[in-house]
């Protein structure tokens, strides 16, 4: 059976997020981090529609209040979570013969790190209430994060030794055996694997979406650091020398595109560095998002970001509050491909993104 794993500039039907929650690590930041979701809902709904897991105390006063903000672009469903980190224990859609798969892999915390027990049961529990009508859904029994890989859409995967081949996920798997589950479940035909890249502060063990991401037309955007006395200076050089070496799947090589430095960002109340990046934008619809932070070099990766998706809408959002938990923008949204909700669309008749 052929599958194919779509690449996010590919059209979508909607955005995926998890609502941040008084029982999550966002208690102490509740009030600005709802705002910043708030904010990011209403960029998202200009290209997508948005479909968001919440506690039940929350969903049903957060649809009212989208309703009336944003009529028919915003459907919320009641259900549990840990945290709010969609992209990792969100489900990856797969295009099949047959067509729209769910694939529900097991999400544990990032190599037992966190409770995850509710995040990893999320997306079953969202097809239940009939949130991805027009897909099928699998449970898949392998660790994996969509923060972890990159698809070019045409077979080529982009990823980090770091995480995949951590004992901490598949223990029993080693990277032949990923490399064949992975081809068979995501059609995948060329890994690319990065052995250099890391932020300070990261709780994933290296997630791709934060150093490198694939772009349309064989371009590639990369997390660069420019400052020699930096920690992160000898490594990021490393894994640009990775990145300039690599070829897709057809043998093609990447136009490289090196995103700013920027400056360190550490938390206010002890002091730790924070993995800031600008690499962690979201692609949805003609839109990118890319995470800014307050700093000189936030207009120049704009432009770096515009330099690769060229006629697209790219917008920064200022993400010093979601940064204090560690992740950013790509990290808290998951996309879902056009068609997931296409039912849905046709019955309710909200309008198509």
């Amino acid at each position: 059976m052929t599958v194919r794993l779509p690449a996010e500039w590919e059209a979508q039907d909607a955005i995926q997020l998890t609502w941040p929650h008084a029982d999550s690590d966002w208690l102490y930041l509740l009030p600005e981090v709802e705002t910043l979701y708030t904010e990011l809902v209403q960029r998202i709904s200009t290209a997508a529609r948005v479909l968001i897991a919440a506690p039940a105390a929350r969903a049903a006063a957060l649809q009212q209040q989208f309703d009336a903000s944003l009529p028919g672009r915003v459907r919320c469903y009641a259900a549990t979570s840990n945290d709010t980190w969609a992209r990792d224990h969100g489900p990856i859609t797969i295009s099949t013969e047959q067509g729209l798969r769910l694939l529900d892999f097991r999400f544990n915390g990032w190599g037992g790190k966190f409770e995850a027990a509710q995040d990893n049961a999320l997306t079953a529990e969202l097809k239940r209430l009939g949130a991805f009508p027009n897909a099928t859904l699998q449970a898949v029994d392998m660790v994996l994060e969509g923060g972890a890989i990159e698809s070019d859409g045409r077979g080529t995967l982009l990823t980090t030794a770091a995480c995949l081949l951590n004992r901490n996920r598949n223990p029993d798997l080693d990277r032949g055996a990923i490399e064949r589950a992975l081809g068979e479940l995501l059609g995948v035909r060329k890994i690319n694997w990065l052995q250099h890249g890391a932020l300070a502060g990261d709780d994933t063990d290296s997630h791709i979406d934060t150093l490198a991401r694939l772009c349309p037309d064989n371009t590639l955007l990369y997390q660069a650091c420019d400052d020699p006395q930096d920690e992160h200076f000898a490594d990021l050089a490393a894994m640009a020398r990775e990145l300039a070496a690599l070829t897709d799947a057809t043998g093609s090589p990447y136009r490289l595109l090196p995103l700013p430095w920027p400056g360190a960002q550490h938390d206010p109340e002890d002091g730790h560095r924070l993995p800031a990046t600008y690499a962690n934008f979201l692609i949805c619809n003609g839109l990118v998002l890319v995470p800014t932070y307050a700093d000189p070099n936030d207009d120049i990766a704009l432009a770096q970001v515009a330099e690769a998706f060229p006629g697209y809408r790219v917008e920064g959002l200022d993400c010093r509050t979601l940064i204090r938990q560690h992740g950013s923008l790509h990290c808290i949204t998951m996309q879902l491909p056009a068609g997931v909700l296409q039912d849905e669309q046709a019955a309710d008749g909200g309008p198509q993104a």
